[in-house]
C-alpha cells in the first residue's frame, strides 16, 4: 500500500513538472484563472471601436471645423486587484481610428520623447531638405481616457468577477465629454480540489 502510494505520488510529481504546448488561433476562447485574460482584452476592443467610430461627435467635430478629430490616448487606470495591460485594447482603438479614415491620431505620451530626439538628431546627418523642423506637431483635440474596475465575490471554490471599462474621449481645450463607451464582463468561476 505505502509503494503504491509512493509510486502515485512520485508519478504527480513528474507529470506536475511536463510542459505541454500546443498552438491555437488568436481569437479563440481559453479561460484559465478567471481572471482577466486576452479574450477579455478583444472583447473591450471590439465593443469600444463599434461604438466610438459611429456615433455623431465626429460628424458634428468635422461639420464645425472642417477637418479631421484628432485624438491622442492617454491614461487608462486599472482599479482591479489583477494585472492588467491596458494597451493591447488601447491600440486596437488606435488602429481602427485611423483606418476608419474618419479621425487622426497622433503619438502618445511615451512614444513622443523618443521622436522628438530623432527630430533634434536629424539635424546633425540628414539632408536640409527631408529635414524636419522641431515645434511642428500635429496637436490633439481629445484624449481618449479610462478606468477598469471590478467587483470579486467569492465563497469557498466559486467566485464571480464583474469587470467594468469605461473610455472616454474629452476636449483638451473645452474639457467637455464628447463620447463615454463602456463595456461590461462578468465571470463564473469554479475552482476544483485538483488543477492540472
Amino acid at each position: 500500500m505505502r509503494i503504491t502510494f509512493l509510486a502515485l505520488l512520485i508519478s504527480l510529481a513528474f507529470l506536475s513538472g511536463c510542459t505541454s504546448v500546443k498552438r491555437v488561433e488568436p481569437g479563440e476562447t481559453i479561460d484559465l484563472s478567471g481572471e482577466w485574460n486576452d479574450t477579455d482584452s478583444q472583447q473591450v476592443a471590439e465593443e469600444m471601436i463599434k461604438d466610438s467610430v459611429d456615433r455623431a461627435w465626429i460628424a458634428e467635430y468635422k461639420g464645425e471645423f472642417k477637418r479631421k478629430p484628432v485624438v491622442i490616448v492617454g491614461h487608462v487606470k486599472n482599479n482591479t486587484g489583477d494585472h492588467i495591460n491596458t494597451e493591447p485594447f488601447t491600440k486596437e482603438l488606435e488602429r481602427a481610428f485611423i483606418n476608419s479614415g474618419k479621425l487622426k491620431v497622433v503619438a502618445g505620451v511615451g512614444e513622443r520623447p523618443q521622436l522628438r530626439q530623432e527630430v533634434i538628431q536629424m539635424s546633425n546627418n540628414v539632408r536640409p531638405e527631408t529635414l524636419k523642423q522641431i515645434r511642428r506637431e500635429t496637436g490633439a483635440d481629445f484624449m481618449l481616457m479610462g478606468v477598469v474596475n471590478d467587483i470579486v465575490d467569492k465563497v469557498g471554490g466559486k467566485s464571480v468577477r464583474f469587470y467594468q471599462i469605461n473610455l472616454e474621449l474629452i476636449a483638451l481645450e473645452s474639457h467637455e465629454k464628447v463620447w463615454i463607451g463602456q463595456k461590461k464582463i462578468k465571470k463564473f468561476v469554479k475552482k476544483g480540489m485538483f488543477v492540472f
